[in-house]
């Protein structure tokens, strides 16, 4: 191959990679970098390894490379030239060794010089183990690269299978502290409500008794549907839906909106509509929306504010909905707010039910499973979460 005017060396450190580097996070496909200052060399070398199905990146000069390996964390192969002006490529190895991110890289050095061993020894010293001089095999430099392909792949595969494994594993710890913390709660009240009608069948506590006993049932009936979705996102890959008939998101809202003022008499709820309020969705799942909204609104805001619904249906193709209240979130929490079990991995005031942290990730897989978008915004004291529903296919026609 008259192309190749620098050898080869494979840096031994790739076959065994350093933790930092196993513990990138995989990107699916595998990338290859290519350093020569002789653009027709750049050329001939993509068009070698490009048969390899693999994304090549392209540098003329050590400095270009270093920036290429810095944007790329997950680089499965670098081939280099020797001879190089201002920065030959055993300086670029000994700096992308120096590096923390880089030194898991492995090198190939391509040269046209003579078969020095000085120059070998000091190609190995780079951290290579072995040359290829011009003319190079084409067969011979695809082989040695599709190695180091394979070997990337494979990581990435482990890497991909672990962090499952990893969620699959805290999920399942998640389910086993429900069930012996969370759900707990509420069936102790219900015993003990259950103990007092038993022992004193007073008439005027009954009622008491009795709405204490409907509102631990629906509270464990809550979180076993919870879970139940839960079980649903992880082995279907998400909700189904039931969208055959138009859904009215008002009605929905109505019906919601007056179970949670009838439970929470103390706190205001202030709904405003306008514009055409249907679309086709699955009726039952807005009202978990709404539900699971409204209720994260008036457990975590401050009592001073009241809770907003804003339901705006002026678009034609689109109905949003939105929830505000009083109080600002966290940013360190604000990238987790949809992840399952969040609430229970967070600290709260002493008394105070932090609950099982399901209701944002099942409302994100409500809105997802309905082609939506969720957001949110929290800053100046207030926090709004805005949810975008299309009205679906049936809809638009």
């Amino acid at each position: 191959m008259a192309f190749l005017e620098t050898p080869v060396i494979l840096a031994s450190s790739a076959a065994f990679p350093s933790p930092a580097a196993s513990a990138a996070p995989a990107t699916g496909r595998v990338k290859c970098l290519i350093v020569d200052d002789v653009e027709e060399n750049l050329i001939a070398l993509e068009a070698l390894l490009g048969q390899c199905d693999v994304d090549i990146l392209k540098a003329a000069s050590g400095p270009q490379a270093l920036e290429l390996l810095l944007q790329h964390g997950d680089v499965a192969l670098a081939l280099l030239d020797v001879q190089m002006p201002e920065m030959n490529g055993f300086e670029l190895a000994e700096l992308i060794r120096g590096s923390e991110r880089t030194r898991h890289v492995p090198l190939i050095f391509m040269t046209a010089g003579s078969r020095d061993q000085n120059w070998q020894f000091k190609g190995y010293e780079s951290g290579a183990v072995d040359f290829l001089y011009k003319p190079i095999d084409p067969h011979m430099l695809v082989n040695k690269a599709n190695v180091f392909f394979q070997l990337q792949q494979q990581k990435q595969a482990l890497a991909r299978d672990l962090q499952e494994r990893t969620e699959a594993l805290r999920i399942n710890d998640m389910f086993m502290a429900v069930l012996s913390h969370d759900l707990r709660g509420p069936l102790s009240a219900i015993l003990a409500s259950a103990l007092v009608l038993q022992r004193s069948p007073d008439a005027e506590k009954v009622p008491v008794l009795a709405a204490k006993i409907q509102a631990s049932g629906r509270r464990m009936s809550r979180m076993i549907e919870d879970l139940l979705d839960v079980t649903r996102v992880r082995h279907a890959g998400g909700l189904a839906m039931n969208r055959t008939e138009l859904a009215d998101l008002d009605e929905a809202a109505r019906r919601t909106v007056q179970e949670l003022r009838d439970s929470h008499p103390d706190r205001p709820i202030d709904v405003q509509r306008q514009g055409d309020l249907r679309g086709w969705w699955d009726g039952e799942r807005l009202c978990q929306v709404v539900a699971n909204l409204l209720g994260n609104a008036l457990h975590h805001g401050t009592p001073e504010q009241p809770v907003r619904l804003i339901l705006d249906g002026s678009a034609p193709h689109e109905v949003v909905l939105r929830t505000s209240n009083g109080g600002t979130i966290p940013p360190a929490l604000l990238p987790h707010l949809f992840d399952p079990f969040r609430g229970s991995a967070q600290q709260t005031e002493p008394g105070k039910h932090k609950g099982l942290g399901l209701g944002l990730y099942i409302v994100h897989q409500i809105v997802l499973a309905h082609e939506g978008r969720i957001t949110v915004d929290s800053r100046g004291g207030t926090t709004v979460f805005e949810v975008r529903l299309p009205r679906g296919p049936q809809a638009a026609g």
